[in-house]
């Protein structure tokens, strides 16, 4: 199976992203394939509907459709900005709610978020559960939340709680056959 894994910030030192790496490394290990993207390849101009009647989809949205549409899931790590998602990725749902069929419809999607406050990020993703199940999305029941992400990575980027890692692998492993059970008894989506 292949998974998108990308974080939600267009920050080039980002936590989010290097937990991103971590749960690819995993995928990888599990003889996974990864497709592991940088969300600033996805940034978009604000969505407008006046746009996408004049011109109609930004290339970047176009690539990240193409690339949903190439996994067998998505694998998404938000920052939290405000107690909620960050625009940038909240723009580019708006953006891929558009298309008919939705490209995240039926799509399985493990979300994942790294703070350096104590909740970890916990309110972003389930802010951000709310759009991807609305256009069908199969979020995977269980998230996982790094709370105080700024002194949770060692010098070689693995997490240095072991307990956590083995919690992160363990998610990461029950989305894996969340996806593959998914996958099996696929049917053409109506959205």
């Amino acid at each position: 199976m292949k998974f998108l894994v990308f974080a939600g910030s267009l920050k080039q030192t980002s936590l989010n992203h290097k937990l991103a790496e971590l749960v690819a490394q995993r995928l990888v290990a599990a003889d996974m394939k990864v497709d592991l993207a940088r969300f600033s390849e996805f940034d978009a101009p604000s969505y407008s509907e006046d746009v996408q009647n004049t011109t109609g989809f930004p290339a970047p949205i176009e690539l990240w459709k193409q690339r949903i549409l190439a996994a067998d899931g998505l694998v998404i790590v938000s920052p939290e900005y405000n107690f909620s998602i960050p625009g940038g990725l909240k723009n580019g749902i708006d953006w891929l709610s558009r298309y008919r069929p939705t490209p995240v419809a039926r799509k399985p999607v493990l979300l994942l978020s790294a703070s350096p406050g104590l909740v970890g990020g916990n309110r972003a993703l389930w802010a951000l559960r709310v759009p991807l199940e609305s256009m069908g999305s199969h979020v995977h029941p269980h998230m996982f939340s790094l709370a105080s992400a700024s002194d949770a990575f060692s010098p070689h980027g693995d997490l240095k709680n072991e307990a956590l890692a083995q919690k992160l692998t363990e998610n990461v492993m029950a989305f894996v056959d969340y996806t593959s059970r998914l996958s099996s008894s696929a049917t053409p989506s109506p959205m």
